[in-house]
């Protein structure tokens, strides 16, 4: 599913450059559940938007389904960002004068579907989430996380190959962290690749596979076995 190769990222400001990413090399596949962890600057959240075609390595390949996307123009990166990518952010990024299901059917209009379908497709996706009986309230008349459970739903309504969420509980209480994780690991179960970035341990233990960066190196690549602790 994603091949990376020796990805290197250096940001320069004027005569000043930063290397973040110093040569990360790994491999996930269809249908892994993997978190990616690390202190503040070693590197995951840069890693992360280049993981989802935000940004591209300065240096390095990266290979998406098939697809040698390190290489492509930004035009062609907007479109495998659509088809193959579910975005899930800490900020929810609803828009609050539309209600759920309109929320949910946004990222269908840049593909040109029609309404009807549109709704249809955003019904069915607020169903896997659990909040169908919500999709005509706003986000105003909801709790923060069926906030969350429909920006989840956003992101998996265009069917993508991989779902990126970027410290997707860091605004939730931990009861409801706990709900949004499970519905992730629901997703995964039905077949979907998840990638997390999270700096919080508890989450990451949702995980079946822990990716640790520090100075923008891969530190440790974890597997865990299937009891769900979490090994050193």
């Amino acid at each position: 599913m994603i091949h990376l190769e020796e990805i290197r990222k250096t940001y320069y400001m004027g005569s000043h450059s930063l290397e973040v990413l110093k040569g990360v090399s790994l491999d996930i596949f269809k249908n892994e559940y993997v978190a990616l962890m690390g202190p503040s600057g070693s590197g995951k959240s840069t890693l992360m938007n280049i993981l989802g075609c935000l940004d591209t390595p300065t240096s390095g390949k990266y290979i998406l389904n098939g697809s040698d996307v390190s290489k492509m123009a930004d035009d062609d990166l907007a479109d495998v960002r659509n088809k193959e990518i579910g975005f899930v952010f800490q900020q929810f990024n609803l828009l609050p004068r539309l209600t759920a299901a309109e929320n949910v059917a946004l990222p269908l209009i840049y593909g040109g579907i029609g309404k009807k379908e549109r709704m249809e497709r955003a019904l069915e996706a607020l169903r896997k989430v659990g909040l169908a009986e919500r999709s005509q309230h706003k986000p105003n008349e909801m709790s923060g996380g069926q906030i969350q459970r429909v920006a989840i739903a956003r992101a998996l309504v265009n069917n993508p190959s991989i779902l990126l969420a970027d410290e997707p509980t860091g605004n939730l209480d931990s009861k409801t962290s706990v709900e949004v994780m499970e519905i992730f690991g629901q997703i995964q179960a039905a077949g979907n690749t998840v990638v997390l970035v999270t700096h919080e341990e508890d989450i990451a233990a949702f995980a079946k596979r822990v990716i640790r960066l520090r100075d923008g190196l891969v530190e440790t690549d974890v597997t865990k076995d299937s009891t769900h602790n979490v090994m050193a």
